[in-house]
């Protein structure tokens, strides 16, 4: 009796200190340190993210066209790789082919310090890279796998300098960037993930964990490990941004995301606390973004390909194409100028950062399309970013096609008219008695035409064509 009472009593000890630690970790961060980090980052608003990897030589999506689930379409294959048009590939040997791209890639026109020129000059203030995908290439020397840039089966690391996410981060510190770096805590490739021995069904490990533990074990080691390479062997970065949610501790798991865990359901916790301790051990002020998962590793939360409708209470950052693909893509459709600069300012308002994402080709080159777009932003922004840079909302932050912002003391406010088309005249409408206004380009005028209650009536003119967005101060 007194060794059952025992036993009964250290469970209840264990589920106690398992409750605490799981309700813990659903709080939102709370160290000062982090929080003041935060808030600089909240200055930046907006950011250059790029998908690039083995995948930019066939042109498809990164990684999701090897995942076995029925909505992904697979073009067949040809000697080159997919034939656009097509559908129906087979998927084993689909995915031996893909798997085998980084015997191929050799990026010969690669120069991070042109990309990182080109997102200061679009007044980009920090950058998020890829350095390794759920298709578990890496684009970094690793010493836990040879399935890298730096590995002997892919040709370029004959090149000087074969670890490309060294090279990204060297050139954003030349340019004054804040260095970001995405990782994908699933590993298609690694074999205590996706185990060779069984089908993969779907985006989840392919075992059950509770039968083999010492192979989820494995896997979390591996990586911790790799994890400790990207924070341990660039100096200090800014941001550890984690994807692949499905990844994640039970409590956790709710209605929304426990399709994501497929058809066997079983939760795959990667142990973050472990993780997080080695990830800022030495640099304990780094922002992570555990995405999808809540809680304190979550820093900031990442509305991908959208933005919010209204303002949200916590800090946040809308992941968005300039086209319609996150990676390369012969075929992409970009977005035009004035709709990004739309939406700069539309998140901005309601108090995000947009993190804009361009996917390079196979060479390592940027789309001119791309390039193009970025010069376009960064000219409006060079007469306008008062109104962007180091603001916060100021209510109603939206009224028709107007935006509102401040600066974090108020002493400084900003409408931001948004335009679908150029203008030599504009008449706006904005709620609030305005004594003064003036515009942030200086071949506008405005002038104050009416004022009731609470509501002044503005003209602006330009003997210029007014485009995209705008600004007044007033």
């Amino acid at each position: 009796m007194r060794t059952i009472l025992t036993r009964t009593l250290l469970s209840l000890l264990l589920l106690c200190a398992f409750s605490a630690q799981a309700q813990r970790d659903r709080e939102p961060e709370n160290d000062p340190a982090i929080l003041r980090r935060i808030d600089e980052w909240q200055d930046l608003k907006f950011g250059f993210m790029v998908h690039w990897g083995m995948y930019a030589q066939w042109g498809v999506v990164e990684s999701w066209s090897i995942c076995n689930e029925p909505w992904i379409v697979r073009e067949q294959l040809g000697p080159d790789g997919p034939v656009v048009g097509t559908r129906g590939a087979d998927y084993y040997e689909y995915k031996r082919r893909y798997q085998a791209l980084n015997r191929t890639f050799n990026p010969r026109h690669f120069a991070p310090n042109a990309w990182t020129a080109a997102a200061k000059q679009a007044g980009m203030r920090y950058m998020v890279f890829t350095t390794k995908h759920h298709d578990g290439f890496c684009m970094f020397r690793s010493a836990e796998t040879d399935y890298s840039v730096a590995g002997v089966d892919c040709p370029y690391h004959h090149n000087a300098q074969p670890d490309i996410t060294r090279a990204i981060v060297e050139a954003c510190r030349a340019e004054g960037l804040w260095t970001g770096l995405y990782f994908s805590k699933p590993d298609w490739h690694h074999p205590d993930y996706w185990a060779p021995e069984w089908t993969t069904p779907d985006r989840n490990v392919n075992y059950d964990i509770a039968s083999h533990p010492e192979r989820w074990d494995r896997f979390r080691r591996f990586t911790y490990a790799q994890v400790r390479e990207l924070t341990h062997h660039y100096g200090n970065i800014d941001i550890l941004w984690l994807d692949g949610g499905w990844v994640r501790p039970a409590w956790s798991v709710d209605e929304e995301t426990r399709p994501w865990l497929g058809c066997s359901g079983q939760v795959q916790d990667i142990g973050m606390d472990t993780l997080v301790a080695i990830a800022r051990d030495g640099n304990p002020d780094l922002i992570i973004v555990d995405r999808s998962v809540g809680g304190r590793y979550e820093n900031y939360r990442t509305p991908e390909q959208q933005v919010p409708d209204t303002l949200l209470p916590y800090p946040w950052e809308t992941c968005m194409t300039m086209g319609d693909s996150w990676s390369y893509s012969p075929r992409d459709r970009y977005k035009s100028t004035t709709r990004l600069i739309h939406l700069l300012a539309d998140v901005v308002a309601k108090g995000g950062n947009l993190l804009l994402n361009v996917g390079p080709d196979a060479e390592g080159r940027l789309p001119d399309t791309a390039l193009l777009r970025m010069r376009e932003i960064g000219e409006w922004l060079s007469v306008n970013g008062d109104a962007i840079y180091a603001t916060r909302p100021l209510p109603p932050y939206s009224h028709g096609s107007v935006r509102y912002t401040q600066t974090k003391d108020g002493r400084r406010r900003f409408a931001l008219c948004l335009l679908e088309a150029p203008v030599s005249s504009l008449t706006v409408e904005l709620p609030f008695a305005v004594r003064r206004a003036k515009p942030l380009a200086a071949k506008q005028k405005v002038r104050v035409v009416s004022r009731t209650g609470d509501n002044t009536t503005l003209t602006i003119t330009s003997a210029t064509p007014m485009q995209h967005v705008v600004v007044i101060e007033f």
